[in-house]
């Protein structure tokens, strides 16, 4: 059955919300304690993107994947968070925990690239947690490098190192 790809609407973000807490779970949970992973709630996380997505929707874009109406994924990009005017950034690809490797990452990535080429980007940048493997790979294929830019985040109470890739668009 074939993925479409469209532009997310308001009526979504509660189930992103819900998809972003169950993707961060799997995706998370062999390097992260269960109770850093606790919180935000699904429908805590919904709401976080319904209040994100009224304060970014000028100028960032969401796509959701869905297959026969069932969500499968998103995608979430806007201008670079350091600022440079030339480089968009890829905030977030985050699928169901059973799409994994199944190639909607793959078309949400390529559509997000193309979108950020289309606004006049000639750079794309993204955070990546260091400990998530699968996520660095995919995004490696993908042809995206790691830079010498990290940063400390918390998930949960966790703290975590995230790194910073890019790529020419």
């Amino acid at each position: 059955m074939t993925v479409t790809l469209r532009r997310a609407t308001a009526d979504d973000l509660l189930a992103v919300g819900a998809l972003h807490q169950r993707s961060r779970v799997a995706a998370y949970s062999s390097f992260l304690p269960a109770g850093s992973l606790a919180e935000p709630t699904p429908d805590a996380m919904g709401r976080y993107w319904a209040e994100r997505w009224g304060w970014e929707r000028d100028d960032h874009l969401m796509t959701v994947a869905e297959r026969d109406g069932d969500l499968l994924g998103f995608s979430y990009v806007g201008p670079d968070d350091e600022g440079d005017p030339s480089t968009g950034l890829l905030n977030a690809i985050h699928l169901e925990p059973a799409e994994r490797g199944r190639g909607v990452g793959r078309e949400l990535m390529i559509d997000a690239l193309a979108t950020m080429r289309h606004r006049g980007w000639r750079q794309g940048a993204l955070w990546v947690l260091a400990q998530n493997s699968p996520a660095r790979r995919f995004y490696e294929r993908g042809g995206w490098t790691p830079t010498a830019t990290e940063r400390i985040d918390l998930i949960g109470s966790a703290p975590v190192t995230q790194l910073r890739y890019v790529r020419p668009l």
